[in-house]
């Protein structure tokens, strides 16, 4: 027998001098995994070191066979030296070869939260979210769509509070919430949705849902490539399920729901439909985000996003200190960089002086009673603002100014210096939530109409495009209509975007079927500000004829007898309830 001829399975006591060593494979033995400490975990109040030879390299890789088995024990347990506290690991520590425990990059069933029997606390405090939508029929705004059900995640935090995401309860009517490893579904009440931050807040009012949950805590603002692991019940399977990654990216992000930009974190941990809501831990068990959304695209992978703890703790400080959620506050202002020298010439910058210009102003915004257009914006709050209209954020570190702006809160005030005509001004502004003419939400209001003679009136907003045009609605809509969204800003606090939707057909308006969609601006030669205003005037009508003004130089012209008596009629045909919405009903008592 040579020296290279061995028993099956045992491995040699001398290996080959020859052979490479390979880091360890997904498959290694959990045992082998524990005997060279090459696990992290969380610390204990004893500290232990690892004695093994084997920890301070490479495990060579061995053939098939039966794995190592670990030193014994000393026979007498009185020569034992003190044993460290049982050991849990961390919900986002990985074994080296960059798999999660247990799981893989699909995010399967966490295989390390659970170590003889122990179960990290963090995890218990992940819930599944059950929620009954039934939004409404933006294009036809007297009734609402089929209802239909949805699951995602959220977490437990200080309070008997659950943390999910805004589109997660959108248009509710019904949550439930239920824990890890329980088979029981809590009723759950909506205290606060923020629709700009996607984050809304729940409790649960039965005090069983409390027992033996603790919450969450909440983490520093992570660096660039530091280790985050996404719990939550996506698709693919009912458990509880864990994603790892890192850190790709931190700057201003687009909220897609709430058509907004603020803080966001990019990491390359898959994020799928049902991880929304879910927490994100850092590598010390803390929270430092909410998984609310990904990109999909056939160029990229792999890439989420995570709303970070600042926005998170500026939603729950709002709610704390205003018992509602006010949202976050906005600059009314529209920018322009200044990195051409000509042009910080020409405006009268000096060498050592950045900044940007102000192109408009929004006229409902506090600001337009200070700042003007062409004023050049130095620094908000004592922060410098660069030309290309950022700030000093970390370490090597710019972001744009808006984080110190989205760092406020709605009345706050807010110092703000400009150069105007080769002189420095300072102000102090208070800011306010923005407002647009076309609003990128409902906040859970259904739609406001109204009804005359077969033509229904309506106001436009984000949802009305997307059900008129579907999802494509940037490219599908009318042009005036998009270059309104994008561009117009309010004349008045309460103005909107009056349309006509549709147009049912009856004998009263033959000629006009083919309206639809088109703004209305004016009724009777009175200008057309909002719904209420066009409601009040037509209802208090006592002229001959109702004469309409639309765009593209359109009028539409009814005797007002006639068109009056002729609406009950056409809404009784089409089963519609009532001529206008409740909220126009509530005005219209009021006054």
């Amino acid at each position: 027998m040579g020296d290279t001829k061995r028993k099956r399975g045992r491995k040699p006591k001398n290996p080959n001098p020859s052979e490479t060593l390979e880091s360890p494979s997904s498959t290694t033995a959990l045992d082998d995994v524990f005997s060279v400490c090459n696990v992290e975990i969380i610390p204990s109040t004893t500290t232990t070191t690892c004695t093994s030879s084997a920890a301070a390299t490479t495990i060579a890789a061995r053939p098939r066979g039966r794995p190592r088995k670990l030193p014994k024990l000393p026979e007498n347990p009185e020569s034992l030296p003190p044993q460290p506290l049982p050991i849990i690991l961390s919900p986002s520590r990985r074994v080296p070869n960059g798999n999660a425990i247990g799981g893989g990059a699909g995010g399967g069933e966490l295989g390390g939260d659970s170590i003889g029997g122990r179960v990290v606390p963090a995890m218990d405090a992940v819930v599944k979210v059950f929620c009954v939508h039934t939004e409404p029929n933006f294009s036809l705004p007297w009734q609402r769509k089929r209802q239909y059900s949805s699951s995602s995640s959220g977490f437990v935090i200080r309070g008997r509070r659950v943390l999910t995401n805004a589109h997660s309860v959108e248009h509710y009517t019904q949550v439930k919430v239920k824990k890890r490893g329980s088979d029981t579904k809590y009723l759950a009440t909506v205290l606060a949705i923020g629709t700009e931050c996607d984050i809304a807040m729940l409790t649960v009012n039965d005090d069983e849902f409390w027992e033996g949950v603790s919450p969450l805590e909440f983490g520093e603002l992570p660096a660039l490539q530091d280790a985050v692991t996404v719990v939550g019940y996506p698709i693919g399977g009912d458990t509880i399920s864990v994603t790892s990654g890192v850190v790709s990216r931190i700057e201003i992000l687009s909220y897609v729901h709430g058509s907004t930009e603020l803080l966001g974190l990019q990491i390359d941990a898959a994020i799928n439909s049902g991880n929304s809501g879910g927490p994100a831990f850092n590598d010390k068990g803390n929270c430092v985000g909410i998984a609310f959304q990904s990109l999909k695209h056939e160029d990229v992978e792999n890439i989420g996003y995570v709303i970070p703890t600042p926005v998170i703790q500026h939603f729950i400080q709002d709610y704390e200190k205003n018992e509602a959620y006010t949202g976050f506050p906005i600059l009314g202002v529209e920018w322009q960089k200044m990195e051409n020298p000509d042009l910080r010439t020409a405006t009268g910058m000096k060498p050592d002086q950045k900044g940007v210009r102000i192109r408009r102003v929004d006229p409902t915004a506090p600001e337009s009673g200070v700042l003007k257009s062409s004023d050049i914006m130095l620094s908000f709050d004592g922060v410098d603002i660069a030309n290309d209209g950022t700030v000093p954020f970390r370490h090597g570190e710019r972001i744009g100014f808006s984080y110190l702006v989205s760092q406020k809160y709605t009345g706050d005030s807010s110092a703000i210096k400009v150069l105007r005509d080769s002189e420095i001004l300072n102000f102090n502004i208070k800011l306010a939530s923005h407002r647009r003419l076309i609003p990128a939400h409902s906040k859970g209001s259904p739609p406001s109409y109204y009804i005359i003679a077969g033509f229904v009136f309506t106001t436009v907003s984000v949802p009305y495009l997307r059900s008129e045009y579907g999802k494509d609605y940037e490219y599908e809509a009318p042009v005036k209509l998009l270059d309104k969204l994008l561009h117009s800003m309010p004349q008045s606090p309460n103005e909107q975007l009056v349309v006509v939707s549709q147009v049912l057909v009856a004998d009263i308006n033959i000629g006009y079927e083919d309206i639809v969609n088109t703004q209305v601006l004016a009724f009777n030669g009175k200008p057309v500000k909002n719904l209420k205003s066009l409601t009040e005037m037509v209802e208090n009508c006592d002229d001959e004829y109702l004469k309409f003004d639309l765009e593209y130089e359109q009028i539409v012209v009814l005797r007002t007898k006639t068109a009056k008596a002729a609406t009950p009629d056409i809404l009784a045909t089409h089963c519609i309830p009532s001529a206008m919405s409740e909220d126009l009903k509530a005005r219209k008592q009021g006054t």
